[in-house]
């Protein structure tokens, strides 16, 4: 085998293994807010960047899920949601435009370390 195919057959390799996930490899969060009872749960989050978070409306009336200037969901009917996938560490309030006494948080770290509820 020649050095440039030897290079072209670890490089696939190489590819193969990172897209499988080796052992220890970084991935993102896939997150999960309920709505119900006219509240947000969990209120506050703690995600890095690169993860998404989906908000599911589980409450018998409409809600949205809205951070002024970063995201904006539509009117959420029972059992829909709404995801967002957050690219830049910071802190994000919310509220449900409908009802704003709902409130809630993400805060977004950078990509070390790992995701938790606070």
């Amino acid at each position: 085998m020649t050095v440039s195919r030897l290079r072209g057959a670890l490089a696939a390799a190489l590819l193969v293994a990172l897209a499988s996930g080796l052992p220890g490899s970084a991935r993102a969060a896939q997150l999960e807010v309920k709505i119900d009872n006219f509240t947000f749960g969990p209120q506050k989050l703690k995600v890095k960047v690169g993860d998404t978070v989906t908000w599911i409306n589980q409450d018998d009336i409409p809600h949205t899920v809205v951070s002024i200037g970063h995201f904006r969901s539509k009117a959420l009917d029972s059992e829909d949601k709404y995801s967002f996938t957050f690219t830049t560490p910071g802190s994000f309030e919310y509220f449900c435009s409908l009802h704003p006494h709902m409130q809630g948080s993400i805060v977004v770290e950078a990509t070390t370390g790992s995701a938790a509820t606070q």
